[in-house]
């Protein structure tokens, strides 16, 4: 049984010490300590060692840029604080302490080669700082924005409003009929990339409700919300999704596409699928396993009914 808890990016979460989060006092003297864990960021792009796992840093990242931005993530099963830093966007790899010894690296690739642990905090890291670049100004009376709460909380320095930051529900599916389901792909994609569908929840609808409509607005199937399997969920950081799996049973195979949406869609069978998830299919590949639609596309796959 596929579980949310075990999804990539979500498995091995740290205790977020939610309680400290308030405690500048805490905090101050906690990433200072000798065995703090701190990883950092650049332009949403994490730094890795030159075998692609996460980099963790002691105290001395703080010497790597004065005043940067700190995230306090929580802590993790003996107690250690861990820290993330958002490092200026022309910070000088080249020109730092830290030269020769990794690089930034694309989150899809680098969170490949990452522990369960260190995908987690770097996910909700990027999708912090991320948050924090586009929510400097306050939406209520254009003031410019604080950051409070180590990271999880906007203040704004002229009304006092708070802030809180946004994540974004967005339904994937799969459609399915008669032993075949419906897959899709971008124009901007690799050639022979395919993967399901998703689209965006919208006020006043259910997640469910989203998935059918998104599958009729983008290919023309026609699906009741009310017989959505849910399958799982998982955080996405691009820039702070939280992408729902379903699959949905569809009432009708002729496909229609919106062209702004996708360049094609087809319908392929089980075994079609296995073999575009093992690599084999010789025309078409799709997510790898960082990403919930590969697990969505292999439920499905590997099912007898």
């Amino acid at each position: 049984m596929t579980n949310s808890n075990d999804m990539p990016l979500a498995a091995k979460p740290i205790d977020r010490a939610a309680h400290r989060r308030s405690d500048e006092a805490w905090l101050d003297t906690a990433i200072q300590r000798s065995d703090t864990l701190i990883l950092v960021l650049r332009n949403g792009e994490p730094f890795c060692a030159p075998d692609g796992g996460l980099t963790w840093f002691g105290p001395e990242a703080l010497r790597l840029s004065s005043g940067a931005p700190r995230l306090f993530l929580g802590e993790d099963k003996a107690g250690t604080p861990v820290f993330a830093l958002d490092l200026p966007p022309r910070f000088d790899l080249d020109a730092s302490l830290i030269a020769g010894t990794g690089s930034f690296n694309d989150f899809r690739q680098a969170a490949a080669r990452m522990t369960a642990m260190d995908a987690n905090c770097a996910c909700t890291a990027r999708s912090l700082f991320l948050w924090h670049q586009s929510h400097r100004f306050c939406a209520k009376c254009g003031g410019q924005n604080g950051v409070i709460d180590a990271g999880w909380k906007a203040q704004c320095a002229l009304c006092g409003a708070e802030h809180f930051p946004r994540t974004d529900p967005v339904a994937i599916m799969l459609a399915v009929k008669d032993g075949r389901a419906l897959i899709g792909r971008q124009k901007f994609w690799p050639p022979g990339f395919m993967s399901c569908l998703a689209g965006y929840c919208e006020p006043g609808e259910t997640i469910e409700q989203a998935a059918a409509r998104e599958m009729f607005e983008e290919a023309g199937i026609l699906c009741d919300p009310s017989q959505a399997e849910y399958i799982a969920c998982q955080p996405w950081p691009f820039p702070s999704s939280l992408m729902m799996g379903f699959i949905l049973p569809a009432g009708n195979d002729e496909i229609r596409i919106d062209s702004a949406e996708l360049e094609s869609a087809r319908w392929v069978s089980r075994a079609e699928m296995r073999e575009i998830l093992d690599g084999t299919h010789g025309e078409l590949f799709c997510p790898p396993p960082t990403a919930i639609a590969h697990h969505i596309m292999k439920v499905w796959a590997l099912r007898d009914d």
